[in-house]
C-alpha cells in the first residue's frame, strides 16, 4: 500500500499502500481469489485527523498486468504540505507466480518540497535491472538473482501465499539500487471493524524501509481479510510524530 506519507518524508504513502502488500492457501475454505481488475480506495489519517486519500489498482493490459498506487493530500494539508505520489508497476503475466514477473517500475513522489522520480527496467532473463534517476540523470545497471519483484508486485505475490501465524515468509525485492530479501512477519489473527462490517483478519508486517508520504520510522502493519480475497483493509505506520493509518473505504471489481 503506497499510502503513508513520507521518504524522509518521501514515498511512504506509496509504501504503505504498497507496502499494502502479499499471499494460494492451505487454510480450509475456498481457494484464494486473485481478482483482476481490482481497485481499492483508502482514507488516510494522522493522529486521527483526515489528511488525504489513496488508491491501489491492478488491471490486465494484454500480456501484462499493471499495478498503480496513488496518494494525495486533502485540501487543508495541501495548503502547506502538498502530497501527490504515483507508483506504477508493470508485470509479465507469463511468470510462474501471480501477479507475474516485474518488467517495469516507476516511482514519482511529490511531498512538500521533496521530489523523487525514478524508474527501473527489469531484464530478469538476463539477471540485470537498469536503474534511472530521472531527476538527477543517474543510471546504473544492477545484477539481480532469482525472481525479483518491485515492492508492489511483491505485495500481490505475498498476499496470496499460505500465511501461518508465527511463520514469516520472504520475497526478493528491488525498488532502488540494490536487491534485498524482505521478511514478512505473520503476527496474529484479529477481529476488526471495517467497511464490510466486522471481519476476521490476518495481521502481517513487511520489514521494509518505506519511502513516500508520511515516511515511516518503522515497518508497516497490515490487516488482510482472512478469506478468499485477502483484501488489505487497514495499514498503519509510525512517523516522526504519531502514526499514519490507511483505512479501506471501498473496493471495485
Amino acid at each position: 500500500m503506497a499510502f503513508l506519507f513520507g521518504a524522509g518524508s518521501g514515498g511512504r504513502l506509496a509504501w504503505l499502500l504498497a507496502t499494502i502488500l502479499f499471499l494460494t492457501c492451505l487454510f480450509p475454505g475456498p481457494l484464494l481469489a486473485q481478482r483482476v481488475p481490482e481497485k481499492l480506495a483508502y482514507s488516510l489519517s494522522w493522529l486521527g485527523i483526515p489528511v488525504g486519500t489513496a488508491t491501489q489498482e491492478i488491471v490486465e493490459e494484454g500480456v501484462t498486468r499493471r499495478i498503480t498506487s496513488t496518494a494525495r493530500s486533502n485540501d487543508w494539508l495541501s495548503a502547506f504540505f502538498p502530497v501527490e505520489d504515483v507508483i506504477v508497476s508493470s508485470l509479465d503475466k507469463s511468470g510462474a507466480s501471480f501477479p507475474g514477473l516485474t518488467r517495469y517500475y516507476r516511482m514519482r513522489i511529490r511531498e512538500g518540497s521533496h521530489r523523487r522520480d525514478r524508474e527501473i527496467v527489469f531484464a530478469q532473463d538476463r539477471g540485470t535491472a537498469s536503474y534511472h534517476d530521472i531527476r538527477s540523470g543517474e543510471r546504473l545497471d544492477i545484477p539481480i538473482a532469482g525472481t525479483v519483484y518491485d515492492i508492489y508486485g511483491s505485495f500481490y505475490y505475498v498476499r496470496y501465499l499460505p500465511l501461518e501465524v508465527g511463520k514469516p515468509v520472504s520475497v526478493h525485492v528491488l525498488d532502488g539500487k540494490e536487491q534485498r530479501d524482505v521478511e514478512v512477519q505473520v503476527l496474529r489473527r484479529e477481529r476488526l471493524t471495517t467497511v464490510f462490517g466486522e471481519v476476521n483478519t490476518i495481521v502481517i508486517r513487511p520489514m521494509v524501509r518505506q519511502e513516500g508520504v508520511f515516511e515511516g520510522k518503522g515497518s508497516v502493519t497490515i490487516w488482510l481479510t482472512d478469506d478468499a480475497r485477502r483484501i488489505p483493509v487497514r495499514a498503519q505506520t509510525k512517523v516522526r510524530v504519531g502514526s499514519v493509518v490507511a483505512t479501506l473505504t471501498g473496493d471495485d471489481p
